[in-house]
């Protein structure tokens, strides 16, 4: 905290000057620490979001989440009213759509080796 610099003849209006400057320096000081305690629990369990996928040696860990979630609900869900082809449709239009994507995992491992 810096401390403002108070002259030895000064007048009551200076005094109150330095007087309000130092509450509000402490008001911010507050807002700060707790700021830090509300966020504290985040920062931990993003903390241990991280290490976790580090461990694990996965890149883009949420995506791939996002991919499984995709996939299975393409692979488990049920057509309005539909038989094989309907379910076949799904899958070549859910392999086309996830073409890109299983070349850009597989460029990137074949450049890692």
């Amino acid at each position: 905290m810096n401390l403002p610099e108070i002259p030895k003849n000064s007048s009551r209006k200076e005094m109150r000057k330095a007087l309000l400057r130092l509450r509000m320096e402490m008001h911010r000081q507050e807002i700060r620490h707790e700021s830090q305690q509300l966020l504290q629990p985040l920062q931990r369990v993003r903390g241990m979001g991280q290490s976790f996928q580090d461990g694990l040696g996965i890149k883009h860990a949420p995506l791939w989440g996002v991919a499984a979630v995709t996939l299975l609900g393409f692979l488990t869900g049920k057509g309005a009213k539909g038989g094989g082809i309907r379910s076949a449709t799904r899958l070549v239009r859910l392999g086309t759509t996830l073409l890109p994507l299983i070349r850009l995992v597989l460029q990137g491992a074949s450049r890692k080796n």
